[in-house]
């Protein structure tokens, strides 16, 4: 016959490898705040927004973004609720970073575009926006200033 102190004491015991398992389990869950920081993979990756009306529960296209094979961001088209608005085409450099943007009109007709220079840290130092016809019509750059300067 088995006494109530060594049912206590298996019962403890359980009790504690249960802990132990349950403890280990919720470690091995990454946090919430960790999931968004994981990257996620763009390759060929095609992003729809979409508006919702509240009443009728009429969804309609807001913008969509795709990205090349590579993951690089390659077209961006804003739309209202009857057209399109605008549309942006991207091309990219060797260096990795965006060489050219380029605007549409809601008729795919360019707006303008603009081409990028990058410091040797990769960051943006200077802008160009161009016209249609390729005219300068302004300059941008960039500066960055660091809290310890």
């Amino acid at each position: 016959m088995i006494c109530d102190d060594t049912v206590y004491s298996l019962l403890n015991l359980n009790m504690k490898r249960l802990i132990l398992i349950a403890v280990t389990a919720l470690l091995m869950i990454p946090l919430a705040g960790a999931q968004t920081a994981q990257k996620i993979n763009k390759s060929n990756l095609v992003v729809k927004e979409w508006n919702t009306d509240p009443k009728s529960g009429k969804k309609v296209l807001d913008h969509v973004t795709t990205f090349s094979p590579e993951g690089r961001k390659i077209d961006e088209v804003e739309y209202s609720s009857t057209a399109q608005k605008w549309h942006k085409r991207y091309e990219w450099g060797a260096n990795g970073k965006i060489a050219r943007e380029l605007l549409y009109d809601e008729r795919n007709r360019l707006v303008n575009y603009k081409t990028f220079e990058y410091n040797e840290f990769g960051r943006k130092k200077l802008q160009n926006t161009y016209d249609a016809k390729g005219k300068l019509i302004s300059i941008k750059t960039f500066e960055y200033i660091t809290e310890d300067e």
